[in-house]
């Protein structure tokens, strides 16, 4: 009998909860309009915008005449590096893709004519360790923006942050938006009910919703646990003195990598369409781990040679150690080949990316360079070895 009344009291509780979120929306919906004055710009809101992606997404919205809104997560960290250059510029707003009151209390408000969602836990080592998070926050977070969008302006236009690692063990070289997923992690899993719903809401609600399946895009923007941008300050570390040697996975994954801030212009130019859709963007190359580690070595004029094989693979400058493979560093499930079809995105939208492979590299690893030159190792980057 305690068991039953236990259960009677939980449903008694979900229904309570059920019914005040209930009240709290429509009182949304009833109650005056406490909107931001119209400035006659167009608004767009950017979910994630303290990522790399936001900060190059506010940078070219601002170029462009918007009125732009950053959509944050309150915490006690200074998260604002990557714009801080545009603070006076944008509007920043507190909130949290996992909390649907949130979300449409900031809608409500903003009433924008655009919602780019760039929040992710993007990292897909920690999908692994923190896969309940990583759904809550990289699918639910999705359907609670659509469904606010849904119940107070369904003109307001959506963009999706897909990703290639849905692709995961690929069915078919190169993928195409008709390309099967084959999800290889949480991370990929949790994108992938995103993509899904994105285009369910599309054609259950007549929503303008597009996914961009973009694939690997990096910059100096890069957070140092992500592989490129961990090369890159790895090297530059490396070559200024700082640092002996760096531990790296598996490098003979292959990636398709382009420059963020070619990408965004493509997540833009989606939304500007009359109709909504799904588009494939990347470069149609694709480039090993190793290949990037070795042209980032090119870079600071210090080329390396391999010697061993496996987990006995070293990557020698001269007589020196540069590189040591790790297995702590290998995926459970790895992704092995993404190569990006963009024929759609060329066809379509008329994007083309403009910065090939080495300018990427180059260009982060002059950038960290040039930062460990100016202001020296950071607390940080103290680690004799980066830690992801």
């Amino acid at each position: 009998m305690t068991n039953e009344k236990n259960i009677k009291e939980s449903f008694s509780k979900i229904k309570e909860d059920i019914n005040s979120l209930k009240y709290d929306i429509n009182s949304l919906k009833t109650q005056q309009n406490p909107r931001v004055e119209n400035s006659g710009k167009k608004r767009g809101l950017i979910t994630g915008i303290t990522g790399q992606d936001g900060a190059y997404l506010a940078e070219f919205l601002l170029n462009k005449g918007y009125e732009v809104y950053g959509f944050h997560r309150r915490t006690s960290m200074d998260v604002f590096d990557r714009i801080g250059h545009l603070r006076k510029e944008i509007k920043l707003v507190e909130g949290d893709v996992t909390d649907l009151g949130s979300i449409i209390r900031v809608i409500k408000e903003i009433n924008p004519d655009e919602i780019y969602n760039l929040a992710a836990q993007s990292f897909v080592p920690d999908s692994w360790t923190q896969p309940i998070s990583t759904v809550e926050i990289n699918a639910l977070g999705v359907i609670n923006i659509l469904e606010a969008i849904r119940i107070l302006n369904p003109r307001i236009k959506f963009y999706q942050a897909s990703t290639s690692e849905m692709f995961g063990k690929v069915h078919e070289t190169p993928q195409t938006e008709n390309t099967l997923f084959h999800p290889r992690s949480p991370y990929a899993a949790s994108k992938a009910f995103g993509y899904y719903i994105t285009q369910n809401y599309r054609e259950s609600y007549n929503i303008f919703a597009c996914n961009g399946v973009l694939f690997n895009h990096e910059s100096s923007k890069r957070g140092k646990q992500f592989v490129t941008r961990k090369i890159s300050h790895s090297v530059a570390k490396i070559k200024l003195g700082y640092q002996e040697y760096f531990e790296i996975g598996n490098m003979d994954a292959k990636r398709d990598w382009g420059y963020a801030g070619d990408y965004v212009e493509a997540m833009w130019l989606m939304m500007q369409k009359e109709k909504s859709d799904n588009y494939v963007i990347g470069t149609g190359e694709t480039h090993s781990v190793r290949e990037f580690i070795e042209e980032s070595f090119k870079m600071v004029g210090m080329p390396i040679k391999w010697e061993g094989k496996g987990i006995n693979e070293v990557g020698k400058y001269k007589d020196r150690i540069v590189v040591k493979v790790s297995p702590k560093f290998y995926r459970p499930a790895e992704v092995d080949y993404l190569l990006a079809n963009p024929a759609k995105a060329k066809k379509v939208l008329g994007w083309t990316p403009k910065t090939k492979f080495k300018e990427l590299v180059k260009m982060m690893v002059e950038s960290d360079l040039d930062r460990l030159k100016k202001y020296g190792l950071q607390e940080e980057d103290k680690s004799r070895l980066d830690s992801h």
